[in-house]
């Protein structure tokens, strides 16, 4: 398990976290989500000591991370921004990353990179956007690390790349247990693959939740009245949003979503529809009720 305790981070007066606190279980695929500048990154780069929190706490196995050899020898990094050693090839990393995992599995590298359809021999420097970064996950992946970490996980992948990369990480979840973190600007991305979820905006993670719970904690109705339908008769449902155009009301809430369907036909609509709502639109609305304005962090969810 990962645990994080008012976490925080600055850089030059900027702050990237902001007390961030947070469980993450192990076994699990955690997504995090957010716009640029947002927090995904250094938050990864700090539970994963590469970067030293200016203040609170990060435990792996209840273990520091920060200069912490036998905590940071459980932990595969494949950042957003790759680096691979001058002129290598992915024979040359291989051998590198033998030398620090003891866990790296020669046999798993060779059969990744034949199903990849990659030439270990050829400089990386080579190879294109994509490419790279399916070298970086194979490296990563073939060190049979107990916690893995992606960060921009599927950009430049191809469509049949990205649903080979998410087949991968959770056959290592669910054969050997480990734990994945994955960081994304698109909730589109993640909602297939990811048992959580947190929402990171302007550094601090102001949502985390189940992606089952979250899929079931608020519904959408849409109903038509003869008559305008005045919201004040709704006194008692969680309304998150309320929206009405003439005889028409549209309406997100939170609860007992059979209890507002009963209050809702006892006024005798015309129709009545319950919709399902998108994790987008679920992570909107919650914003939106915890008082966070959505529109610096819209654009990146999409």
């Amino acid at each position: 398990m990962i645990k994080t305790t008012d976490l925080h981070k600055t850089f030059d007066g900027f702050v990237a976290l902001n007390q961030i606190n947070c469980e993450i279980p192990g076994g699990c695929i955690y997504g995090m989500v957010g716009s640029n500048g947002a927090g995904k990154s250094t938050f990864l780069r700090t539970i994963t000591g590469v970067y030293r929190p200016d203040s609170g706490s990060v435990l792996l196995d209840d273990e520091p991370v920060y200069e912490n050899p036998s905590a940071k020898a459980k932990i595969a990094f494949v950042p957003d921004e790759l680096f691979f050693l001058p002129g290598a090839n992915m024979n040359r990393m291989a051998l590198q990353y033998a030398a620090i995992y003891r866990t790296f599995d020669r046999g798993r590298f060779e059969y990744l990179t034949t199903s990849f359809g990659l030439d270990p021999k050829r400089a990386l420097n080579t190879f294109s956007k994509g490419m790279r970064r399916q070298a970086a996950i194979i490296l990563a992946i073939s060190c049979r690390p107990q916690y893995l970490f992606f960060d921009e996980t599927f950009d430049g992948l191809d469509p049949v790349m990205r649903k080979l990369v998410k087949s991968l990480i959770c056959d290592d979840v669910l054969e050997r247990g480990a734990t994945a973190i994955i960081t994304s600007h698109s909730l589109r991305e993640l909602e297939d693959i990811c048992d959580q979820l947190a929402l990171l905006h302007q550094g601090g993670m102001i949502l985390q939740s189940d992606v089952q719970h979250l899929k079931t904690s608020l519904f959408k109705i849409q109903a038509a009245f003869h008559q305008p339908l005045d919201e004040k008769r709704l006194d008692g449902i969680d309304l998150l949003h309320f929206g009405r155009s003439g005889s028409v009301v549209s309406l997100i809430a939170r609860g007992d979503k059979s209890e507002a369907i009963a209050r809702l036909q006892a006024m005798n609509p015309i129709l009545l529809d319950v919709l399902p709502l998108s994790l987008e639109e679920v992570f909107t609305y919650e914003m939106e009720a915890l008082g966070y304005s959505f529109a610096g962090v819209a654009g990146g969810l999409k």
